[in-house]
């Protein structure tokens, strides 16, 4: 949970959803990180990968367990805040990198009318960051948003390289409230899994959980 003191040793352990240890993402994150050899370095690079290359897709929830380990978000798999969390999670520690899972509920101040409609709430549970272990302080970065769409809505890319914490901006370019952080969840080895899709479904129902890794939806509003 939030107030515990996870040691290195754990925070560089493969997990059965943070699979640091499978060969394709020990490939994409040595690849990613040719000739890097600085820790902030690694860190930045990493997470500005991750942030990038893939699009964030708030309508790709899937329901299926397997979907959510960091070898299948890579292949493919879904690329909303947690699944891109637990990818950057994986390779942070594939690089040497003591990293753990965060999770918090906030609201987008900026989230469409329609998915506002289909949630049936503006509470948006379970977004997904990651934390480092960086000289000697833990510090928090969410790679959630791609920096082209940060920059169709006038919002700053999140840069993050662990000296410092990199978590989603309470406004826009304009000044307009944007992500208000309204309840911790803690901080995980591995994904909570069966909590997550609780809450999930206890929140939104069915709307917005898909049998696989869902279709990206018409709306592509700015959200988490």
């Amino acid at each position: 949970m939030m107030d515990r003191t996870w040691d290195a040793t754990e925070a560089l352990t493969a997990g059965r959803f943070v699979d640091s240890d499978h060969p394709d993402v020990q490939d994409f994150t040595r690849s990613t990180l040719a000739g890097v050899s600085d820790p902030h370095g690694r860190i930045g690079t990493l997470f500005a990968a991750v942030r990038d290359m893939f699009r964030y897709d708030p309508y790709s929830v899937s329901g299926h367990q397997d979907d959510y380990r960091a070898s299948a978000i890579l292949a493919g798999g879904p690329t909303w805040c947690v699944p891109k969390a637990v990818l950057l999670t994986a390779c942070l520690r594939a690089a040497g990198i003591p990293t753990v899972l965060g999770f918090s509920d906030v609201r987008n101040h900026l989230s469409s009318p329609a998915l506002l409609e289909l949630m049936g709430t503006d509470r948006f549970v379970f977004h997904g960051w990651t934390a480092v272990l960086i000289d000697g302080t833990w510090r928090k970065g969410s790679p959630a948003f791609n920096t082209d769409l940060c920059h169709r809505f006038d919002v700053p890319p999140l840069e993050f390289d662990g000296t410092g914490d990199a978590l989603l901006h309470a406004t826009d370019g304009a000044g307009n409230r944007h992500m208000e952080y309204v309840h911790e969840r803690g901080m995980f080895l591995d994904l909570p899994y069966d909590d997550m899709m609780t809450t999930l479904t206890s929140t939104y129902g069915s709307a917005m959980v898909r049998d696989g890794v869902g279709a990206s939806h018409s709306d592509s509003s700015f959200h988490p």
